[in-house]
């Protein structure tokens, strides 16, 4: 149990942190002030401040965020608020405290009337039991602390989101799934490796079993089949389809050696029982090509095919046979996951590739709220040669989340009636 759950954490900690990790590289190469970049959502455990951005993990496993300045709702401070105020040696506010909790020498007790955070940076507010207002003036890089205790650093307008030219926000944008498909190709490329090289689509012997028909006959690994009873094969399973539809049936193989000799070989597949039906096998695996060429091509051709199976999926929906019971949520991907385990090594490494392709996939899908609808307005934007307003932008993307909220809802009552 406490296996599979840390099993699952790793998995989708590393697809989560190589996502945000993307958006947060090219948010900085951008200048767009990076405040804080969360693992999980909810109530913070941890947090840690460095440079210019703090470091958070939060209660709820499931996703994680990269909070920039101009993009995200702005830190909760308000007219008619009571907060405290540290000052530097030249009377410049370089702390706002909205909990109200940090008090020490430099530290004044305001109640906030007015201020400007963005353009002209000043805070107005009565001092203590003044009756009177005073006017701070803030340091571009002044800090302010959340209710919660998460230090975030204030963001003059040319260091927000919307500051960016629209080449680098639709950079910032792409870079999560992006992150995610450099992932999924490293961890591909990995598990060729790992396992010992990439299983071919030819209908080549690998090991063979003793005692079989196929260690009966005169066959060796590398060789082969060209025809089965004098009909081409093509492929792996075009050979294992034939083969399982013939239990106890003699068939003739047609097959070249790797000098490019070509011989017959009769073999009769052995019955086994497989989920109830009785198939034919001759007791071979697939050849495994452990040449470094197909080692180092396996993490693009595999990442690509995945690619290709998801976008075939979705186009179901538009052509027929498309179904909400086809999605998994966490509850899918946590029991998938508990299989997985029973894999070792290197079923874990080829569940987090699978992951972080659908993950790019799913956040490219061109919903408000996902970073696929975030692109899209930027598209309208180029199109239109100016932004839609941020009131718009802030319905579209709630219509979205919403839309993401209720999909959420119903692929999670799926997967608990199928796993319980």
């Amino acid at each position: 149990m406490i296996e599979n759950i840390l099993a699952f954490l790793l998995v989708f900690g590393i697809i989560v942190v190589v996502h945000e990790f993307g958006h947060f590289y090219f948010a900085k190469r951008a200048g767009i002030l990076v405040r804080e970049f969360a693992i999980g959502f909810g109530p913070k455990l941890f947090h840690h401040r460095k440079g210019e951005t703090t470091y958070t993990i939060r209660m709820l496993p499931v996703g994680g965020y990269v909070r920039m300045a101009g993009y995200e709702e702005e830190a909760d401070l308000r007219p008619g608020m009571a907060v405290r105020l540290t000052l530097d040696d030249k009377e410049k506010v370089e702390k706002i405290d909205i909990q109200g909790t940090e008090e020490s020498v430099d530290s004044v007790p305001v109640e906030v009337t007015s201020f400007d955070l963005e353009n002209q940076m000043f805070l107005t507010g009565r001092v203590g039991t003044d009756t009177e207002e005073r006017t701070f003036e803030v340091n571009r890089d002044a800090l302010l602390v959340e209710k919660d205790g998460t230090i975030l650093q204030v963001a003059p307008k040319d260091r927000q989101f919307q500051s960016a030219s629209l080449l680098q926000r639709m950079m910032t944008n792409f870079a999560g799934p992006l992150n995610n498909f450099i992932l999924a190709i490293l961890a591909f490329t990995l598990l060729a490796f790992v396992q010992g090289g990439v299983r071919s689509d030819e209908a080549k012997f690998g090991d063979i079993e003793e005692n079989t028909p196929a260690a009966r006959a005169d066959v060796e690994t590398g060789d082969k089949v060209l025809a089965i009873d004098g009909e081409n094969v093509d492929s792996w399973n075009e050979m294992v389809m034939v083969i399982q539809d013939n239990p106890g049936q003699e068939l003739t193989f047609k097959i070249e050696d790797e000098k490019g000799n070509i011989y017959e070989e009769n073999m009769v597949p052995m019955s086994a029982e497989q989920n109830g039906k009785t198939l034919g096998r001759i007791g071979i695996t697939a050849f495994m090509d452990d040449s470094l060429s197909a080692k180092l091509t396996y993490g693009f051709t595999n990442t690509f095919f995945i690619i290709s199976r998801i976008f075939a999926l979705l186009a179901s929906f538009f052509t027929g046979g498309f179904s909400v019971d086809m999605l998994g949520g966490p509850v899918a991907i946590y029991a998938t996951t508990e299989a997985v385990v029973q894999a070792g090594t290197i079923g874990l490494i080829s569940w987090l590739g699978f992951l972080s392709v659908n993950l790019g996939i799913m956040n490219l899908l061109p919903i408000p709220a996902l970073d696929g609808g975030k692109l899209l307005l930027n598209i309208i934007e180029g199109v239109r040669g100016k932004p839609i307003s941020q009131e718009k932008e802030g319905y579209i993307t709630l219509i979205g989340a919403l839309f993401l909220v209720i999909l959420m809802l119903i692929v999670t009552w799926n997967d608990i009636q199928t796993f319980f």
